[in-house]
């Protein structure tokens, strides 16, 4: 009867509700904002704000996708999990009546291929030239999040409880990798076959979620609402938080950088070059130069291309789009002083 009960339960209950909402991206970035309002002149602080804002905008993509759904689900955003000195940071967990979903949240520019190795190959257009780059696989970055909850789940379950269910936990706790850039063209066409349903972009994540729910077994349990919202509860108990003041943070790591000597004019004219020009090409000011690379130019103030690639100060595409620039105002300022 209470299996009848619950699957009645589970059918019923279309919400989503979102257990816990808050998340990590949205401190840091309310620091971040706080500190760019104050040090305005700070374009390393100013590149880790554009940084943190797209990962904020493709968490908060996920939740409005997920706040549209009409599943029945219980939903907690940014949860940090441990066992022993392995720590598993998850952006979205996702209950439904049958399954858990483990997210992780990709909002990266450019578009994103998936080989028939399952490696991610990322390619994007940085001042006209087009780049193309491997990156870390993000669904082995999930599947290893999962694995430190089985081992928590491990060293809370009787023997008997994990012979029973130990060759079904992944069946029952599912990854997905969810493209939240709306522009990013996602090609999965030549990825293994069981990765293909598991990378998906934002606007396919519901639709998913509905389609596995529509084609489970037909043995699988249908959990109740009551039962769903205990799981939630039990993430919430084994999760723990770090108490960051971001603010200080974020001063302490950008601050020593921030004010520029008054009577050093050349470093004074390289920022606001590098400013101009992140502006003009609309990219983030450390795609020009970073503080360290300032630094460096001023100590070295190198007077032609020649010298500056001598002094491998900046990436050979770096060299290439802003060398000229640099060169001329540095010379600039040498007819100055």
């Amino acid at each position: 009867m209470e299996l009848i009960d619950n699957a009645i339960d589970a059918l019923r209950f279309k919400d989503t509700v979102f257990y816990k909402e808050d998340s990590d991206l949205q401190k840091r970035y309310d620091a971040l904002k706080k500190l760019s309002e104050e040090y305005s002149n700070n374009n390393d602080l100013l590149s880790e704000l554009y940084i943190v804002k797209k990962g904020l905008d493709g968490e908060n993509e996920i939740s409005y996708q997920l706040k549209k759904a009409h599943i029945g689900m219980y939903v907690l955003r940014d949860i940090k999990l441990k066992y022993e000195d392995l720590v598993a940071q998850i952006d979205y967990i996702v209950i439904t009546p049958v399954y858990i979903y483990y997210i992780e949240c990709k909002n990266l520019v450019g578009n994103i291929t998936v080989t028939d190795k399952g490696d991610f190959i990322r390619e994007f257009t940085v001042n006209g030239k087009k780049i193309k780059k491997g990156m870390y696989s993000p669904l082995r970055q999930v599947e290893a999040q999962r694995e430190v909850i089985r081992k928590i789940w491990e060293s809370q379950t009787s023997t008997v409880t994990k012979l029973l269910g130990s060759n079904k936990f992944n069946y029952y706790r599912r990854v997905l990798v969810v493209a939240a850039n709306p522009e990013t063209i996602l090609n999965t066409s030549r990825a293994p076959k069981d990765m293909k349903y598991k990378i998906l972009r934002a606007d396919a994540l519901v639709r998913q979620i509905e389609y596995d729910l529509k084609n489970r077994d037909s043995d699988d349990y249908l959990e109740s609402r009551k039962n769903m919202e205990k799981m939630a509860q039990s993430y919430i108990d084994l999760s723990f938080k770090e108490e960051i003041d971001y603010y200080e943070y974020y001063k302490e790591k950008y601050g020593n950088n921030i004010n520029v000597s008054a009577g050093d004019d050349l470093k004074d004219r390289l920022i606001e070059l590098r400013k101009t020009r992140s502006n003009e090409m609309n990219l983030p000011a450390y795609y020009v130069f970073t503080n360290e690379e300032l630094n460096k130019l001023v100590e070295i103030r190198p007077k032609t291309i020649e010298e500056l690639q001598r002094a491998n100060i900046l990436s050979p595409i770096k060299l290439k789009t802003h060398g000229k620039s640099i060169i001329d105002e540095i010379n600039k300022t040498s007819s100055i002083e």
